[in-house]
């Protein structure tokens, strides 16, 4: 069978390590949160940008719509009122 190892170091200084190295897993763990939260936060406003940018098309959609429609109605006023003359006159 095997033997049991023997350990050289005092037991105090192999706590010592794995403390050491638990607290510099915890820093990492608290630098990762930090990026997590920094990138919540640049999605949050990505997301609050594009609804503006959505709520601003829509407008123009609108606004759009609204002149082809008002030219439309101008173009048809300006035809029922002008003289048939106008339109069908043949030039010697």
């Amino acid at each position: 069978m095997n033997e049991p190892s023997t350990v050289t170091y005092p037991t105090a200084d192999i706590l010592k390590r794995i403390e050491d190295k638990l607290d510099k897993l915890e820093d990492k763990i608290d630098k990762q949160s930090e990026k997590i939260g920094s990138i919540e936060v640049k999605m949050a406003t990505l997301t609050e940008k594009v609804e503006g940018m959505d709520n601003r098309l829509k407008v123009v959609e609108g606004t759009q719509k609204n002149q082809v429609w008002a030219l439309i109605v101008l173009l048809g006023g300006a035809i029922v009122t002008a003289d048939p003359r106008f339109f069908f006159t043949t030039n010697p």
